[in-house]
């Protein structure tokens, strides 16, 4: 029997619900943490980072109107698919950050988990930041979570994966949509991860991934006048470039998150709900309570 060839995956952009290449045809090369050859993958451009913005704000409406159950389910479902996949994704982290197959698998188990544990929260979230507010006057004083719109968001550079799904998951769990920079030195897992996307239910461009040089893209993106929110996550080993994208983000006002120092993050750790938090703005409405009576109520 001769042998077969060897069947090379080709890595895309995921944009919109579909995988285009970039629109320069531009590729760089990913290499292990030994130096071998591991994939080309897409350099992606300001066009494709445009793209994406568009398709994100397409995709906010239905996302963010969506039932906060809803999502959860969409959310658990990403989880069964990656654990379908759990042994691709285990090979490509071990791959990308020099890890042990033991090592490697423990990541991918707890970036599936995690994803369960943001499903539960898409109803929760809620209950935890709104609620009734006590006023002087016949009136019922509400407070409610709604999400910013489309955030940026520069993924980790060094935990490919677990720091990955760390970031995207808090953002569109509270009904946001996303645009992810992939980690410049290790992006197959974030661009394996929008196959699973593409098939958990999730509508397109609730999730967009491009994978490129993390500055080039990251700068448009942060004056771009359409997108209201940055997590600078990944911009955290270069103060220079999170100044500049802080700088420019302020043109419109958009949401900044920034980043701990790198070597203070344990992407292991329970995340909490600061993440959540974060990306999202508090709409008060007042309602008249009516007529007070002898009672000190009409109700």
């Amino acid at each position: 029997m001769s042998e077969r060839l060897s069947v090379f995956k080709t890595y895309k952009l995921y944009v919109g619900g579909k995988f285009p290449r970039s629109e320069s045809g531009r590729v760089y090369e990913v290499t292990d943490k030994k130096g071998n050859w591991l994939a080309n993958v897409p350099l992606s451009s300001r066009k494709d980072a445009r793209d994406a913005v568009v398709a994100a704000r397409k995709a906010f409406g239905a996302w963010s109107g969506a039932t906060a159950y809803n999502r959860g389910q969409i959310l658990y479902r990403v989880a069964e698919m990656l654990e379908g996949r759990r042994e691709q994704f285990v090979r490509e982290v071990a791959e990308s950050e020099g890890l042990s197959k033991s090592k490697a698998a423990a990541v991918v188990d707890t970036a599936i988990d995690r994803w369960v544990w943001y499903a539960g929260w898409t109803d929760k979230i809620a209950q935890v930041v709104g609620g009734g507010n006590p006023v002087a006057g016949p009136f019922f004083n509400l407070s409610s979570p709604e999400p910013t719109g489309v955030v940026v968001v520069l993924a980790p550079q060094e935990s490919s994966f677990l720091g990955l799904v760390s970031v995207i998951a808090p953002v569109i769990a509270t009904g946001n949509t996303a645009i992810v920079i992939a980690s410049e030195k290790s992006p197959l897992p974030a661009l394996s991860l929008g196959e699973v996307l593409a098939t958990s239910d999730l509508p397109g461009g609730v999730v967009n991934v491009l994978s490129g040089r993390t500055a080039e893209i990251a700068a448009p993106l942060a004056a771009h006048q359409d997108v209201n929110a940055i997590d600078l996550t990944g911009a955290g080993a270069d103060e220079v470039l999170a100044k500049e994208l802080e700088i420019a983000a302020a043109d419109n006002l958009k949401r900044v998150l920034r980043p701990q120092p790198v070597d203070e993050v344990d992407w292991s750790a329970e995340p909490g709900t600061d993440r959540m938090t974060a990306f999202l703005e508090t709409k008060t409405v007042w309602h008249p309570t009516g007529a007070l009576g002898a009672s000190g109520s009409s109700y």
